[in-house]
């Protein structure tokens, strides 16, 4: 059992290491996923932004110049922080033309213009003046300053307003914010997937568990099958070994102790032929749930068993009766040899534990579309604590195992499962001393057949 239980423990562990494995393949995946994402709208808005801005000031510069390389004021009324190149630049004071640009005067913007001569003659906006003064004709680029800030700028050609070659005009902006903006989804990115995996962690660990439950309680089912299948064949086995052993050691005798030999053994052998036959119907019943079924009268099954077992009633002293209301005639849908057997096993479990002078009752009625069969014995009666469990494969009381009733448990078992293939129901009512009543609770026939049972 210890094994058994570290067989199991090891198995969760795998489940939840593979469950979290996957689960933490998954979150690194869609962070990674996420954060591409994020950056890439980012970048596709600044460079619209950008483009829009530079494209606003070049169309509003180029109505303003009117000779080469030369700045006229009115292109410094339009850009109020404009400071020429190797002049003492004041402090940037707030627009006065309120049709100035408000994008250059945000702080993260800057414009600097070069002449034909590819010569730097002002910047405006963000002071650029640490960024490279190298020219580059490329129209889109990322520049970094001495401080390793970088900057996305755009290249636009200008020309006066007479279209004479005047320079180029490059409007940059600073990526601090978004740089700081996508730090701080790496940094809830990289501490939330952690604490995700380790949430994805302990659940896998509940869910594995909560998933080993029904494996763990088929082991032991199957660990009980097995042990009561042993005990119901070792006392078979051991009685007929116990036979062969003492034939061989005792003298020759007569033809009449040989005949009582072969009949131990052949009550031994038709106990065990009885258990494999209840197994083998147990695992078909299991292997193949859909029957063909027809219209069944339980009528009719119930008379025809009664009539058989008459004789062993008889010989037990006791008075089996059949009672009907409602209807005259119950028709269900099943396999017939099936019902057979489930009211066969009823009745004879009902003889096996009813006291001599007892009844049996076997009663027929209708409900809402559903047609009822009970068994009802004035028996010993089942116990409360054992009801829940008389219907398990092979359960018999420690009792019954004692007065040595017979049997290998499988009767009940093999009506429950019966019913449930039928879609139907078998409960059980019981006191202690005065009875038990079996009812089977069965679909009816929508379409009955117009003869008789």
């Amino acid at each position: 059992m210890v094994n058994c239980q570290r067989l199991f423990q090891k198995t969760r562990f795998r489940l939840a290491f593979a469950y979290s494995g996957v689960m933490g393949l998954i979150l690194v995946g869609l962070g990674m996923g996420v954060y591409r994402a994020i950056a890439h709208a980012h970048t596709v808005t600044i460079d619209r932004e950008l483009q829009t801005v530079a494209g606003t000031l070049h169309d509003s510069l180029q109505w303003k110049l009117t000779t080469p390389g030369k700045l006229e004021p009115s292109v410094e009324a339009l850009l109020p922080n404009l400071c020429r190149v190797q002049t003492a630049c004041r402090k940037a004071l707030p627009p006065v033309n309120p049709y100035s640009l408000s994008a250059i005067n945000r702080g993260n913007y800057y414009i600097r213009l070069w002449d034909s001569s590819q010569r730097l003659v002002a910047v405006a906006g963000n002071d650029s003046r640490t960024l490279p003064a190298q020219f580059n004709p490329q129209r889109w680029q990322m520049l970094q300053d001495g401080d390793r800030q970088t900057y996305h700028q755009i290249s636009l050609p200008l020309h006066t307003r007479d279209r004479q070659d005047w320079g180029t005009l490059q409007v940059g902006r600073s990526l601090r914010d978004i740089e700081a903006y996508l730090t701080m989804v790496r940094w809830c990115l990289g501490l939330g997937i952690p604490i995700a995996l380790l949430l994805v962690a302990l659940a896998g660990g509940g869910l594995a568990g909560f998933a080993m439950r029904p494996v763990y309680r088929a082991y032991r089912q199957i660990q009980q099958f097995s042990a009561d299948v042993a005990h119901e064949l070792r006392t078979p086995i051991a009685a007929m070994l116990a036979t062969v052993e003492s034939a061989l050691r005792a003298p020759p005798e007569t033809a009449e102790s040989d005949r009582d030999l072969l009949a131990i053994l052949q009550r031994q052998n038709l106990r065990l032929s009885q258990l494999v036959a209840d197994l083998l119907l147990l695992s078909r019943l299991e292997q193949q749930p859909q029957l063909e079924s027809t219209a069944c009268c339980l009528q009719d099954i119930a008379s025809d068993l009664i009539e058989e077992l008459s004789a062993l009633a008889l010989k037990a002293d006791l008075e089996v009766n059949l009672e009907t209301e409602g209807e005259p005639l119950l028709w269900v849908r099943g396999n017939s040899e099936q019902l057979y057997r489930l009211v066969s096993n009823l009745l004879m479990n009902a003889i096996q534990y009813t006291p001599s002078g007892g009844e049996i009752a076997v009663k027929l009625y209708t409900r809402k579309s559903r047609a009822y069969l009970c068994v009802c014995d004035t028996g010993i009666g089942i116990a409360p604590a054992i009801q829940g469990k008389i219907f398990d494969r092979f359960y018999r009381g420690e009792e019954d195992r004692a007065r040595g009733r017979g049997g290998a448990g499988l009767g009940l078992a093999i009506a429950q499962t019966i019913a449930l293939h039928h879609r139907g129901l078998l409960s059980l009512e019981s006191t202690v001393g005065k009875g038990s009543c079996f009812t089977l609770e069965l679909p009816l026939c929508r379409n009955p057949p117009v003869s008789s049972c």
